[in-house]
């Protein structure tokens, strides 16, 4: 029998048992499940709810029950639809009525509301390292090419100099951003549905403070029973930031894909990050970051769902809110899958820095340094800015760069050129003159390379 079926004369119609049961999906809950029966039992015994020996053979068969799912000996089953009856169910079994006390003054909409919060708090947790690992790795390969200059583009079009050092720490401070925003949603979502009961409390005198904090909800218990039952804002959240987090990587992804073609041929991806085509053998593909780009999609569609799901709803729970675990069990399992396996492509590839300084020698990338130039020298910068032009226009009529032209062939179009133009024509020069906070200077690149550490260490302490 359903521990629900007392007011029902029927068994439920075996079709809707499949399509009303979550335990397919809800099992991985089960330790979260556990985790907060204990500490339900305990606080209904401390307020003399239930006697201290239910509790002790409670606590004693849920911690068996717990050794027994993770050691493979529980199997759940769709008769008891979620992962809450099944441990409800197989603890009667085992301890007889003091099992059947465990339910006092609780709801399965408590309940699942505060195993999910748990579960999506400990995911969390475990994602933010995995994004520091990221950043590390964009870390020491910045090390390395603080004097790699490579065209920095807008529009797709070689736009100026920079260095990879630069271009690196650019996504290593969005992924800064990445790891606050998680931090955040952890800091909001820390307060305890649990006691909130279906969605008026309970008559029970309970203690909603003692579970709160048995459970590690610094916040407390959540201030309104409707609003703790109905609540799924941190999920949304927690994917809404996942979501940008994915969008940053298939940016970087693309970058990749680009670099890796030999129409750049910025980097080559190491071999074990890399995979070969079943006709041509020459290939070389960069399919792990073309997954990432590809998985940005599902894990946006991901929120969509529960967004889509949650906007008609009315208050307190329904049962439409089933739906929200498995788009947050996908993103999270994809988010988390896709950190480490970009880390190592991104930790193994190889940098060709000698490809990126012929793309940067191309593209006049350094006109806006000749203009500075003759700025300083005193011309006005929308006549300097003319006078460059012109000089562009010269180069491709001649088939030359600015670089490449004479001193002579500069001073035809200003007197003000002199032997110093070369030194600011130079690639590396031209990006590390760019000693403006932030830029790619490399005492700029530096310093943001030491603020990038200083940030994994600080959250890696968290």
């Amino acid at each position: 029998m359903k521990l629900w079926s007392g007011r029902f004369q029927k068994e439920t119609d075996e079709l809707v048992n499949d399509f009303n049961q979550s335990i397919s999906f809800d099992h991985r809950l089960y330790k979260q499940d556990i985790q907060g029966s204990k500490a339900h039992a305990d606080m209904l015994a401390s307020c003399g709810i239930i006697s201290q020996e239910d509790n002790a053979a409670i606590q004693a068969g849920l911690s068996g029950i717990l050794e027994d799912v993770e050691a493979g000996k529980v199997e759940f089953t769709t008769d008891n639809e979620d992962i809450h009856m099944n441990v409800e169910t197989i603890l009667t079994a085992r301890i007889g009525d003091a099992g059947k006390r465990l339910h006092t003054a609780r709801s399965r909409n408590d309940q699942v509301a505060v195993d999910f919060r748990m579960y999506v708090r400990q995911a969390i947790t475990d994602l933010i390292p995995e994004i520091l690992n990221l950043q590390q790795a964009l870390v020491e390969q910045a090390e390395q090419h603080q004097e790699t200059v490579m065209p920095g583009y807008t529009h797709l079009q070689r736009a100026q100099p920079i260095t990879f050092a630069h271009h690196l720490m650019a996504y290593a401070n969005m992924l800064c951003r990445d790891v606050t925003r998680l931090e955040d949603c952890l800091e909001r979502m820390n307060e305890c549905p649990l006691g909130s009961g279906a969605l008026a409390g309970t008559t029970y005198p309970i203690n909603r403070h003692m579970t709160a904090s048995a459970l590690g909800f610094a916040k407390g218990p959540m201030m309104n029973s409707l609003d703790g039952v109905s609540d799924r804002d941190y999920a949304l959240e927690v994917m809404s930031d996942l979501s940008i987090l994915m969008m940053h990587l298939s940016r970087f992804s693309e970058e990749v894909i680009a670099w890796c073609s030999w129409e750049f041929k910025f980097i080559e991806l190491d071999d074990a990050y890399s995979t070969g085509s079943s006709i041509m053998p020459q290939k070389k593909n960069p399919d792990v970051a073309e997954l990432v780009r590809g998985k940005t999609g599902r894990v946006y569609g991901d929120l969509m769902s529960l967004l889509t799901t949650m906007k008609g709803l009315p208050l307190a729970y329904n049962k439409d809110m089933q739906e929200d675990k498995e788009p947050v069990f996908d993103a999270l399992d994809t988010v988390g899958m896709c950190l480490p396996v970009f880390t190592g492509m991104i930790s193994t590839m190889k940098v060709l820095p000698d490809n990126m300084a012929s793309a940067a020698n191309k593209g006049f990338i350094n006109a806006t340094d000749c203009a500075d130039y003759l700025t300083k020298k005193g011309m006005p910068f929308r006549d300097a800015y003319t006078v460059t032009g012109a000089l562009v226009y010269h180069c491709t009529q001649t088939g030359k760069t600015l670089e490449q032209l004479t001193l002579d062939e500069l001073k035809e179009i200003s007197p003000l050129f002199g032997e110093d133009v070369f030194d600011a024509l130079n690639m590396l020069n031209c990006a590390f003159q760019r000693n403006s906070f932030g830029g790619p200077a490399k005492a700029e690149t530096t310093r943001q390379i030491e603020y990038i550490k200083s940030f994994i260490a600080a959250h890696s302490a968290q």
